[in-house]
């Protein structure tokens, strides 16, 4: 998992709430697990005029102008601006891989459901919860430049602006830490390697049973 420490970007604004997994990444692109390969579907049904498949060709349907994603203005974005209760809905882990798939390193919303955000964590994505107010700000300053930036620094909690404007958001010490060693569950988990090894051992002494 890539550690996320600081990243200045311009942001996409995607001016909904309460957008859901199925609209993240439809249903019909859950047959695959490999993980990448994801960003060419996000917002699939908003982004296309045509239906597609994992077999769909995107180059070959017919883009929504009206649509953000599509705007040449917010290309290179990195962090996507939403409004309250992002990725509610299914648990589809592939909501958050279609966005790191794409090239968001982070979501900054006024609030996410709670598996969604659980899921970003566990897959390096980071979900910055502001103020209604502070979100509402953003929206305004990007709709003014759509070339405002921002930083993001995770060891101070803070995003922070050109113009000495500053949003501090909370997270936890155990996912602040695990994001910027860039450190998933299975690189937690070993870093017990020793111990589990030791527990396996003593385990084949007192119960042999169990390893035949």
């Amino acid at each position: 998992m890539k550690p996320f420490t600081r990243l200045k970007t311009t942001l996409l604004p995607l001016d909904r709430s309460h957008v859901d997994t199925d609209a993240i990444i439809p249903q019909q692109y859950l047959k695959s697990v490999k993980r990448t390969g994801f960003g060419k579907y996000l917002f699939d049904n908003w982004r296309y005029l045509d239906p597609g498949t994992l077999d769909t060709d995107p180059g070959q349907r017919r883009t929504d102008p009206d649509f953000v994603l599509n705007h040449e203005a917010y290309a290179g974005a990195e962090v996507l601006l939403v409004r309250e209760n992002f990725g509610c809905g299914s648990s589809r882990e592939h909501a958050v891989w279609s966005l790191l798939d794409y090239g968001f390193r982070a979501v900054i919303a006024s609030s996410f459901a709670d598996i969604f955000c659980s899921n970003s964590y566990k897959n390096g994505l980071l979900p910055i919860t502001l103020q209604a107010g502070e979100v509402d700000e953003l929206f305004d300053q990007v709709a003014k430049d759509p070339a405002y930036a921002c930083t993001l620094d995770l060891e101070e909690q803070v995003v922070r602006d050109g113009n000495d404007r500053i949003f501090s958001f909370e997270i936890s010490a155990f996912h602040k830490h695990c994001l910027l060693n860039g450190y998933d569950e299975i690189d937690i988990t070993l870093q017990h390697e020793d111990k589990i090894r030791a527990y396996e051992d003593r385990m084949k002494q007192t119960r042999p049973w169990l390893f035949p």
